[in-house]
């Protein structure tokens, strides 16, 4: 196979197996070994969003009801999740993935990349293979005996992923010119990240049905007739080792969305919430140090309507202060009388904060001023130490949830550590 990129593999993946599930295994030895699982909120119909190696076995998903799932296995366990315990996993695995390189990039909460190029001096001679057995001694050793990862070497970003999910639970695996072929053989087109149903059914039409006839593909077919467009090449030179996924993906928005705990369709109930769900957005967007034009607010009700409300400003906004004004503003316009069972809230139209420009208004520098310091002290005393008075009831009843796949709330928590 002519092509197939030969040089040293240089990046590493790292994927934290079952990280929630086997977090709360980790905390309590007696749910070791054990079909169980971990949700945002307890109820009757909530759904698994980390499952156990063990309730994976039973068939037991991510997005399997409570209710189907003991009537799977009526032993299975679900508990709530707890954003305190995972920070400290979370940051506990930057730390120890700093160690080896600067060059590190969370893909998720639960998986990371190691980019090596340039750390040969550190390295001193050893192997990757070597520096990730070491990786995962020290994830049992500063995380907990219970915890296992999966590591994966390729010479770019998909062979490492493909790799660490090549050999599961606690494998390691490289992906090189040597062996790429053989994998390829063993897997089936859905194995490959990126390749779901509807790319699989693309593929089929032009005759490919296996990762070695994607590979064996050549780039003007792929290009010009499977993928009709950039993305084909991209495909072949992505199967073929060589980095074209090394970049960060832009922001398209910023939010929050909430479960009401009792539906309702009184303000004073659903306000001091909306507050502070824009308190949290306020947060998010100076954290991406961002500024945002547009802002959505959306609610579903318990007879089933859905409803949203959009409005894009001419100047942009970034404080907590605002969010909310203009999200109540919008709010308040939803339909009268039914009952609100979900809120959502996002800002889009980002652009790069200019916070750091002098101002010639003095009242806008106050409101900057009075911003920095606000996040300054809940930087050092810990994230809502002084919050707006009116979200103050809704801090009460808002669970700080787990934004499944996304890091940006554990990355404001190690800002604030």
């Amino acid at each position: 196979m002519e092509g197939i990129n030969k040089e040293k593999p240089m990046i590493m993946h790292i994927d934290l197996n079952s990280a929630f599930a086997t977090t709360e295994q980790q905390a309590h030895p007696t749910l070791r070994n054990m079909p169980m699982g971990v949700t945002n909120r307890l109820s009757k119909e909530c759904c698994v969003i980390a499952a156990s190696y063990e309730a994976k076995a039973l068939g037991i998903k991510v997005g399997t009801r409570l209710s189907d799932a003991m009537a799977i296995c009526p032993e299975f366990v679900m508990l709530e999740t707890d954003a305190p315990k995972y920070n400290v996993v979370y940051q506990k695995l930057v730390k120890i993935m700093k160690d080896y390189s600067p060059n590190i990039k969370m893909k998720s909460i639960d998986e990371g990349i190691i980019d090596f190029h340039g750390m040969e001096p550190v390295l001193n001679g050893r192997s990757l293979s070597d520096i990730g057995y070491e990786i995962k001694q020290r994830v049992k050793d500063d995380i907990g005996d219970y915890m296992r990862i999966n590591i994966g070497i390729g010479t770019n970003r998909f062979l490492a992923k493909q790799a660490a999910g090549w050999h599961k639970p606690d494998g390691l695996d490289v992906i090189d010119h040597t062996n790429l072929k053989a994998y390829y053989k063993e897997m089936k087109l859905t194995d490959l990240s990126g390749i779901a149903e509807r790319n699989e059914a693309r593929l089929n039409s032009y005759g490919i049905m296996s990762p070695l006839q994607f590979l064996s593909a050549d780039e003007y077919m792929l290009k010009k007739r499977v993928f009709k467009s950039i993305m084909g090449l991209y495909w072949h030179k992505r199967l073929r080792g060589y980095e074209i996924d090394d970049y960060d993906t832009k922001l398209g928005m910023v939010g929050r969305q909430w479960v009401v705990k009792n539906p309702s369709n009184k303000n004073e109930y659903l306000l001091p919430c909306l507050s502070f769900l824009c308190e949290t957005t306020g947060m998010k967007l100076r954290f991406r140090n961002v500024e945002a034009r547009g802002i959505c607010v959306w609610a579903t009700f318990r007879n089933g309507e859905y409803w949203r409300s959009k409005r894009m400003h001419k100047s942009t906004f970034y404080t907590n202060q605002e969010v909310y004004r203009r999200a109540m503003e919008l709010f308040n316009q939803r339909p009268s009388g039914a009952d609100v069972t979900t809120i959502g809230i996002y800002c889009y139209q980002l652009e790069p904060s200019k916070r750091s420009q002098l101002d010639l208004f003095e009242d806008i520098a106050k409101k900057d001023w009075l911003t920095k310091s606000v996040d300054e002290i809940n930087d050092f005393y810990g994230a809502f130490t002084i919050h707006l008075a009116s979200s103050i009831e809704g801090k009460k009843i808002i669970k700080q949830k787990i934004p499944f796949g996304g890091t940006e709330y554990f990355e404001l928590l190690l800002k604030s550590a």
